[in-house]
């Protein structure tokens, strides 16, 4: 049978939905492609260039570029995934005590215990209500599950978001210049109108908000209704974070213009400067006294992207706060239609979340213990209220009190720590001095033992 002519065929390139092929053909990817051919060349070739290799800066995939990827959450993912191991002894000795405390924390949160099963198609309600407490503690203000949509990875919340916002050509977002090609790409998939702002170069790629309302202005002029306001902070591509400032500008235009502020917070670990601290626009809002009923705020957050450059393991979530309930019926019913994102992903964000305790914050945890944050060196000297009992123990062996404790700790924990009365304290005050150099691996295991010890040391001691 002869092939059908090409006029006849089903499906060719002009037949196809014309808002794909409105989609721009990033260059970016034309450089890549040539890279990966350049490289190809180099290993049949080595002297083709005057150069050894090829130097990936273009990606944003750690993992790909040697990156290590964190101990911590792979050694829970294993354990959630194949949950035998936590039955078997020799599991103890290969895994960390706090990663298998976690996986059985996790797995009672998901429904039969299967990480391959579905959730609920916002996620898995357990998990958050972790990541609740997660963006609680980081903002100073309460967050609530049903707020969060748990997706895999950024992009598809974007998508959702963009769905639910564009009804036709004449609705428009407000975008910033330059900012990565997914909301571009999405406006245009949704046949939006992009209502560029441009970032102030000069001003550290901040957010003029002169600039907004020009364009905005002009936008309305042309008879677009413009949506919403995109803010990347961390920015992609320019690396900038916003100061708070800059933030409160943004909230204040957002309500006055009654526009959505649709905020892209996936790279919040990543600040490397000590003169700014990510702050969330949610954070920034209610800092304001702004609430539910004042500004329609979506955030998006991402395992896949930033810090832990979990690029291949799709995992985030979406936070919407300032909508009525009719509003997130329809976003319930558009998540629906994905049935649910991966749980791997899921457990991953969560994780992201509510992370394993660092030594100060599990020293400021214990019952009577108090420590200041590191700002330098390589020590921390928590300060422990010792009770009279411990106190009186301590005299009856004619040693001091921190030396007590710091000899207790080594005989029940194999952890050995410096008494502060070595270095000299404010009298009736017991301290000891910690390094902060274990590798990765040994952190947990060290909370894990301390924590023990200080918990029946206290309870052994009580007044």
């Amino acid at each position: 049978m002869s092939p059908a002519p090409a006029s006849a065929r089903a499906l060719t390139v002009d037949s196809l939905n014309p808002k794909v092929l409105a989609l721009a053909d990033h260059f970016g990817g034309a450089i890549a492609r040539r890279a990966q051919r350049m490289q190809e060349v180099l290993e049949k070739d080595p002297g083709s260039y005057p150069f050894n290799e090829i130097i990936y800066c273009n990606l944003s995939n750690p993992h790909s570029l040697g990156q290590q990827p964190n101990k911590f959450f792979h050694e829970v993912l294993a354990l959630c995934d194949y949950p035998h191991l936590l039955h078997w002894s020799v599991t103890n000795s290969i895994f960390s005590p706090d990663a298998i405390a976690r996986a059985r924390e996790i797995l009672d949160l998901i429904p039969g215990r299967a990480t391959g099963g579905y959730s609920h198609c916002q996620g898995t309600e357990g998990l958050r209500n972790t990541i609740a407490v997660g963006i609680a503690s980081r903002d100073g203000f309460p967050c609530y599950a049903e707020d969060i949509f748990l997706t895999d990875g950024a992009a598809p919340p974007v998508h959702m978001v963009m769905q639910l916002l564009i009804r036709g050509e004449k609705d428009g977002i407000l975008c910033p210049v330059p900012s990565h090609f997914l909301y571009t790409s999405s406006m245009v998939l949704c046949g939006a109108t992009l209502v560029p702002y441009y970032l102030d170069e000069s001003g550290g790629w901040s957010v003029s908000i002169s600039d907004l309302k020009k364009h905005l202005d002009a936008g309305r002029s042309e008879g677009i209704t413009v949506r919403g306001l995109v803010v990347v902070n961390p920015g992609n591509p320019t690396g900038q974070v916003l100061v708070g400032e800059n933030q409160c500008e943004i909230v204040e235009f957002c309500r006055s213009e009654n526009l959505v502020l649709i905020a892209d917070e996936v790279y919040q670990e990543n600040v490397y400067t000590d003169e700014k601290k990510f702050n969330s626009f949610k954070k920034i809002a209610r800092s304001m006294g702004y609430g539910e009923g004042d500004i329609s705020l979506i955030s998006f957050h991402s395992v896949s992207n930033g810090y832990y450059g979990e690029c291949g393991r799709r995992g985030g979530y979406m936070e919407v706060t300032g909508f009525n309930s009719e509003v997130r019926k329809q976003m319930y019913k558009v998540a629906s239609l994905s049935a649910c994102s991966n749980i791997s992903g899921q457990i991953l964000m969560s994780l992201a979340m509510n992370p394993p305790m660092a030594m100060v914050q599990t020293f400021n945890s214990f019952e009577g213990m108090t420590c200041s944050k590191a700002e330098g060196a390589m020590f921390v000297f928590p300060s422990v209220r010792l009770t009279k009992k411990a106190i009186a123990a301590a005299e009856a062996m004619n040693t001091k009190p921190d030396v007590f404790y710091a000899l207790r700790l080594l005989e029940s924990t194999g952890i050995v720590v410096l008494p502060g009365s070595v270095f000299g304290q404010v009298p009736g005050t017991w301290h000891f001095r910690c390094t902060i150099l274990q590798p990765e691996e040994k952190v947990q295991l060290f909370i894990y033992r301390f924590k023990a010890f200080h918990e029946a040391f206290m309870g052994e001691f009580h007044d």
